[in-house]
């Protein structure tokens, strides 16, 4: 069962960010991940949400999700995004 890795990114260091943007894409492909939404327009329809940059990854199962996510290829590009932003995120299994 596929599953997403829902992020909320607020950037404090557009630079350095940069440098994570640039890096990360490898990372996901490794563990047969791949980007759905990257940063584009979001508009609030309901709630007092207000996101800043949201990404959306899919995996092709929650395990693969998570191992990219605890990986050492990733590892230091996640010290890099924790450096350069503050972030919500979550996993959750999509519909079988």
């Amino acid at each position: 069962m596929a599953a997403y890795i829902i992020v909320d990114v607020d950037i404090r260091d557009r630079d350095r960010y940069a440098e994570y943007v640039k890096a990360v894409p490898p990372t996901i492909a490794a563990f047969g991940g791949r980007f759905l939404v990257r940063g584009g327009r979001a508009e609030n329809l309901e709630g007092g949400w207000q996101p800043k940059r949201i990404v959306v990854l899919e995996f092709d199962s929650l395990e693969r999700a998570k191992a990219w996510w605890a990986s050492e290829q990733y590892a230091a590009l996640k010290r890099v995004r924790q450096s350069a932003s503050v972030t919500e995120m979550i996993v959750v299994e999509g519909v079988p």
